[in-house]
């Protein structure tokens, strides 16, 4: 980004951070639809409610926890939403109706705000489970989120890459974050698979709890999945007991609206969402790498007007 830029987009921004935005109507609702509470989208959706109230004349934000991306994408269509969180590969597949995937056909109504921050494919095992690879899941117990969630569409294609079907799996359970850790620390469970961002509450709290081991899914199996997912690595220490990196995959999430959604609610849930970086990375850490630079990278869907304004007025477009 030029320095012009990086200047225009400060005096826009402040200004929006300071004076709320004229609604298009009285009262206009606007609905977040997150995921689990145990998640990273709940914290940052709340964040986003409480931005948007302080910065949108009569709005009247609400968070909505659910099943993450798949139904979130599914109520937008529907138009019980206005804005929502999601993984990139599950906006893909509902753009272009995957029917296995979750969608009927193809959501012709949603459309892009922004590119946030990447999920972390996190696959996480009890150290006494003994698996230290995707081979030794073969026979153990595991979690692979809510079903046909955008987590569960990530463990399709991790395992689906690495050679395992579900069948070859001890046992499967199609649980949310935060019971699938209460079914581990129970001895009733030997891993879990969440994508989230890193850090996520579920798995800090499953490391307190008992001695884990952070399965790497290598770069080269990675490569063989294809976009939109993307080679990355879990940092040493992002868990207790973790000492070491450990290699993984990547997926973008966006922020994403529907067509019927005004231009103008679009455009200053856009501007103040980037006008409020520092309130978004305090909800969650995760939200420290949503950036301007990369929020048009890899869009699955057609941008929202409101939104290619914002953009446009960035000199971006």
């Amino acid at each position: 980004m030029t320095k012009l830029r990086r200047r225009a987009l400060a005096l826009a921004t402040a200004a929006l951070a300071v004076a709320p935005w004229a609604a298009p109507r009285a009262e206009q609702f606007i609905n977040v639809l997150t995921g689990g509470t145990s998640g990273i989208y709940y914290p940052i959706g709340v964040a986003l409610t409480e931005i948007y109230a302080a910065g949108i004349a009569d709005a009247r934000p609400t968070v909505q926890a659910t099943k993450a991306s798949v139904e979130n994408l599914n109520l937008l269509q529907a138009g019980k939403g206005e804005v929502a969180l999601t993984l990139g590969d599950s906006l893909l597949a509902a753009w272009e109706g995957d029917e296995e995937a979750g969608f009927k056909g193809k959501l012709d109504k949603l459309r892009g705000l922004a590119g946030i921050y990447p999920n972390y494919v996190q696959i996480v095992a009890s150290a006494e489970s003994g698996i230290r690879n995707l081979e030794d899941l073969k026979g153990k117990r595991l979690s692979v989120g809510a079903a046909k969630s955008g987590t569960e569409l990530n463990a399709r294609a991790i395992l689906g890459a690495a050679g395992i079907s579900y069948a070859d799996l001890g046992k499967v359970e199609y649980l949310p974050f935060a019971e699938s850790v209460e079914l581990m620390k129970n001895r009733q469970l030997d891993a879990t698979l969440q994508s989230a961002g890193l850090g996520v509450a579920s798995i800090r709290d499953l490391a307190t709890a008992i001695p884990i081991t952070v399965v790497e899914i290598p770069a080269e199996l990675i490569e063989k999945v294809g976009a939109p997912f993307q080679a990355g690595v879990i940092p040493a220490g992002t868990y207790q007991g973790q000492d070491t990196a450990v290699a993984t995959a990547l997926v973008p999430n966006y922020l994403v609206t529907h067509s019927d959604v005004p231009d103008d609610l679009a455009y200053a849930m856009t501007s103040l969402m980037f006008a409020n970086l520092d309130r978004l990375a305090a909800a969650h850490a995760a939200a420290k790498a949503i950036s301007l630079e990369n929020a048009l990278s890899g869009m699955p869907v057609p941008l929202h007007p409101g939104a290619e304004r914002f953009y446009r007025e960035q000199g971006m477009m």
